[in-house]
């Protein structure tokens, strides 16, 4: 079996520094790679990159220059900047380079296989992580994890294994799953819920974990979710449910999901991504998804 020695990461936001800072500990420096623009990468030298108030060592490469192949190449932007995203790691992409998508929603994969072959990509969620990013500034508490497997329900590839002992090696918290969809649908799920009722309440995670409105909204809105999966041929579970609510009920309650810090920066959201997806998979399949169309025009009216 092959082993993985060189990892490109795509994305500095959140994931990608908690991800990076715990690599760059652990695999030397000229084997971890971010791919970035030209005038980011000077912004990153100068300003530097924080993490925990620790300044990242970070080795940044262009699009186009030409380095030996990733034999991991980790996704960690926003799904409005993939398109971009996945033409800027062209260069990185090998004959036996292995893929993983940290992306929220049920869709990246799909696009990168079409990419780049469906023999590269292993189906992937992160959860469990809890940074706030200020600037150039990253704080958490929990790091989280990468849950990744095959598409194919029941089977573990050599391709797996091989992530898998990389990560083991690296000290990387991670799990392996048999069943990704039902996983990638669970945690779609969730950020259903989370992180657009947080971008409405602005109330962070520790509103979501305390009952009153805001957590039932939050619940509502996956359960929404429930009736569409079926349809789909992913069935979820108010089990499903339960779970994902324990993997919310554990993070720092004075942490904040991605879309909310988006919405109080300014930002493009995410909102097309989860109720703009419940709602028109509840169209195509004749199922109403009042909560989430709720959700979805509130966060329009606030400004995207």
């Amino acid at each position: 079996m092959r082993e993985i020695r060189t990892v490109a990461i795509m994305g500095l936001g959140n994931l990608g520094i908690i991800f990076g800072n715990h690599l760059s500990k652990k695999i030397p420096r000229e084997d971890l790679r971010f791919i970035a623009d030209r005038e980011r990468i000077a912004r990153y030298e100068k300003d530097g990159i924080f993490c925990n108030g620790e300044r990242c060592d970070f080795q940044y490469v262009t699009p186009e220059e030409y380095t030996w192949p990733a034999d991991l190449i980790i996704f960690t932007v926003k799904f409005q900047n993939l398109v971009e995203a996945i033409d800027a790691v062209k260069n990185q992409v090998g004959d036996h380079t292995i893929i993983l998508s940290a992306l929220n929603g049920i869709t990246s994969e799909g696009m990168l296989e079409e990419a780049y072959g469906m023999d590269k990509v292993l189906y992937c969620v992160a959860q469990g992580m809890d940074g706030i990013k200020e600037g150039n500034r990253l704080t958490f508490e929990h790091m989280g994890m990468l849950c990744f497997g095959d598409r194919e329900e029941g089977t573990v590839s050599e391709q797996v294994r091989m992530v898998e002992s990389f990560f083991q090696k690296t000290e990387f918290p991670h799990e392996v799953e048999t069943d990704m969809m039902k996983r990638l649908w669970g945690k779609f799920m969730l950020n259903v819920g989370v992180n657009q009722t947080a971008a409405v309440y602005l109330c962070g995670y520790g509103g979501l974990q305390q009952e009153g409105e805001a957590r039932d909204i939050m619940i509502a809105a996956m359960r929404e979710v429930i009736p569409i999966s079926e349809k789909a041929g992913i069935p979820l579970t108010e089990e499903d449910l339960s779970y994902w609510l324990g993997v919310l009920d554990a993070l720092n309650p004075e942490g904040k999901p991605s879309m909310q810090q988006d919405m109080e920066a300014g930002k493009t959201t995410e909102v097309e991504l989860f109720s703009g997806t419940v709602i028109a998979l509840g169209q195509k399949y004749g199922i109403s998804a009042p909560v989430n169309e709720y959700l979805y025009n509130e966060v329009k009216a606030a400004h995207v």
